[in-house]
């Protein structure tokens, strides 16, 4: 282990779990677990050896990253240490995680104990998502915060962001001077430094022609040593700059309107996304009497960015793009849009900086909220980023279990909040905060296997436990108690794991499903699934991209496609009252033919008792290869027997250190990794 450890767990301690299973669910028709496939494509990094961690080296990995970062702070501050309590808590800590009791967000199992976040003391790449409000935008050098939000894409945090900055009325310039060249490094600093110069030649006057020389960029299959996989090469980053010099530039003699401000970080997002290793997630926040921005996503009225064509895709769908509403907001002219394709989504950012839980009284602690985060469970102030964590309500069989997990899954969000980031001004707002998201999964499984009383008491008990909790350690810490400490996040990935319904939603896509999983098409693991006969294709709309469909039997007792779309909203108001003092990222979906004539009482009814909500209806077609399809029984049993199940130990012990250069171990038809017949 490397030495930047100050606290480490016993060897013989973690011995015992080497040969213990892992317990991740999900398993599909081959007997194949989706929980341990998403676990090897997204959390496990190589280790120096050319290995690929297992699931107790991360739990150690992130475990004592987690005390490190508390024993350094404390005697940084000169605070009281007690290694025998650290030992033991840790251990505990230890054993819940490997169970699958709690977990950290995505970002914290790939990143926790990491040189970046350990010697670097950078906390950015621990966080899953962020907010930036364009009133920020500056004058001088409005390309910064578009810089920012490319940063933060590429280090894997999600950013929601508002389009307000169109009232300062910036104006789209054609720059002028004579040519500026900008020799890119290879780094994400010299790509996002790019970006920012590119967009300051056309949003500020009298500037030079800004060109760029690529050729310090590594060429496409380079291996990635600081965050893991291949370099895509300069081909994303070109492209980005050819769509902004085409959309952006093309509109000179104009004013950054909407569109402007949303082409721009859509872009900047799918350049992301083409690099194959970060995934971009983005929520728009626009005005409700916009019409440009109400149309974005209008295929007639904005082709280009529309357009799912393989050759010329569009990015509109990079963001998802809600509106602000209000309590009283004439819900009726949007239900048309919604029921097409569920969107906008509506954010009552009143409700949001007035109210934690709406079970308590209002406190007005989030006056400065501008926006939420792309899943809409944050809401957050311009340039604060969310600290989540994770409780698997499928694996407590009784409350006092539960409530002893808590300890665990709080004390690593307020652990993270002691590592600052590289960006001041997002230093200022996360220390002054210290926002934690201590969020539930399972929930909809939960309240149907239990009741949604039971929901309530642990919901209510437990959110009382962890305020104890952040006043005890707070004040041990010498740091603020802080402004929130619970939300219920969304949970696609993580949820996989313990086999969980995501978050406050039920199962998606029936009984039976396909689940479509992408992978970047230089992944080792495509050749796994080729040989063992899974349907693979092309992703439609990002480059270098490989969907996979995995068939589920879900063994829930309940679907989506067996719940109203009240209950469905009841659910999260409920967990918006007793557990969320942040707010809940909920997805009403619904049946397009029975249910469109309810989302507008729905929304009138819950409007009050909810921050944020959207809607997508079941059976939406507008958008390609979407992660769940129903299919029959009969359907599922065909796979059964079909398909073969996969032994990942090679891609355990190494076989990802040819992930540059896959077909010296793999031909189209045969690959030399162990299939189990």
């Amino acid at each position: 282990m490397s030495d930047f450890f100050s606290f480490k767990l016993p060897e013989d301690f973690v011995e015992k779990y080497k040969s213990q299973e892992s317990p991740f669910g999900f398993k599909d028709a081959a007997e194949n677990s989706l929980g341990e496939i998403t676990f090897i494509r997204t959390y496990s990094r190589m280790k120096e050896d050319g290995t690929k961690e297992r699931w107790h080296e991360v739990c150690r990995r992130v475990i004592e990253g987690m005390y490190s970062v508390q024993k350094n702070h404390a005697k940084e501050n000169r605070l009281p240490w007690n290694d025998y309590k650290a030992q033991k808590s840790a251990q505990e800590a230890f054993q819940r995680m490997f169970e699958l009791k709690w977990t950290p967000p995505g970002r914290g199992m790939w990143a926790f104990g990491t040189p970046m976040t350990m010697e670097k003391k950078n906390s950015a790449a621990l966080q899953n998502c962020a907010m930036v409000s364009t009133k920020d935008l500056d004058k001088n050098d409005p390309g910064a915060l578009f810089a920012w939000v490319m940063d933060a894409l590429m280090l894997g945090i999600g950013v929601g962001f508002d389009t307000v900055g169109q009232d300062k009325h910036f104006a789209i310039y054609a720059p002028t001077e004579p040519e500026q060249v900008f020799e890119i490094p290879d780094t994400r600093e010299g790509w996002v430094e790019s970006v920012r110069l590119l967009i300051n030649s056309y949003l500020r006057a009298n500037q030079s022609i800004q060109n760029f020389n690529y050729d310090l960029i590594r060429p496409l299959g380079a291996p990635i040593k600081g965050f893991g996989g291949v370099a895509s090469g300069p081909a994303p980053l070109i492209k980005l700059h050819d769509q902004i010099d085409r959309v952006i530039g093309s509109r000179a003699g104009e004013t950054l309107d909407s569109r402007a401000i949303v082409d721009l970080v859509n872009l900047i997002g799918t350049c992301v996304v083409s690099g194959n290793v970060r995934r971009s997630a983005t929520l728009a926040l626009g005005n409700a009497g916009d019409e440009t921005f109400m149309n974005l996503k209008n295929s007639e009225m904005f082709p280009e960015r529309n357009s799912f064509d393989p050759e010329n895709p569009g990015w509109a769908w990079m963001s998802n793009n809600s509106i602000s509403a209000e309590v009283g907001t004439k819900y009726e002219d949007y239900v048309d849009l919604v029921t097409e394709n569920g969107e906008p989504g509506f954010i009552w950012l009143d409700v949001a900086r007035n109210y934690g839980r709406l079970k308590d009284a209002p406190d007005g602690k989030d006056y400065r909220v501008m926006g939420f985060n792309p899943c809409a469970e944050q809401p957050l102030e311009s340039y604060e980023l969310c600290t989540l964590v994770e409780v698997h309500l499928n694996r407590h069989e009784s409350k006092e279990d539960f409530l002893r997990t808590l300890k665990f899954a709080y004390l690593y969000g307020k652990t993270v909040t002691l590592v600052p980031t590289h960006w001041p001004q997002t230093n200022g707002i996360m220390q002054r905060n210290r926002r934690i998201g201590t969020s539930l999964t399972g929930i909809a499984s939960f309240a149907d296997q239990k009741g949604l009383p039971i929901v309530r008491e642990w919901m209510d008990e437990g959110y009382n436990k962890i305020r104890h909790y952040d006043h005890q350690y707070s004040e041990w810490l010498c740091v603020r108690e802080s402004i929130r400490v619970t939300t219920v996040k969304p949970s696609g990935s993580v949820s996989i794991l313990s086999g969980a319904t995501p978050g406050v939603h039920w199962g998606p896509g029936g009984n039976f499903f396909l689940r479509a999983v992408r992978f970047g098409t230089t992944d080792p693991m495509i050749h796994l699934f080729k040989a063992a006969g899974y349907t693979i294709e092309d992703d439609v709309v990002s480059a270098n991209t490989s969907v996979v469909y995995f068939p589920i039997k879900s063994g829930h007792p309940r679907s989506e496609k067996d719940v109203t779309l009240f209950e469905k909203i009841a659910l999260a108001a409920t967990a918006q009252k007793y557990w969320s003092d942040n707010g809940v990222s909920v997805t009403l979906s619904f049946d397009k033919e029975t249910e469109s004539k309810h989302v507008v009482p729905a929304l009138h009814m819950y409007e009050g008792q909810l921050k944020a909500v959207s809607f997508l209806p079941m059976g939406n077609t507008v958008y390609p290869q979407q992660p769940y399809t129903q299919i029959t029984e009969e359907q599922y049993e065909s796979y059964v027997g079909k398909l073969k199940h996969i032994d990942f130990g090679a891609i355990y012990d190494g076989v990802d250190n040819l992930e540059a250069q896959g077909e010296a171990y793999c031909t189209t038809d045969y690959c030399e990794i162990k299939i189990n017949k």
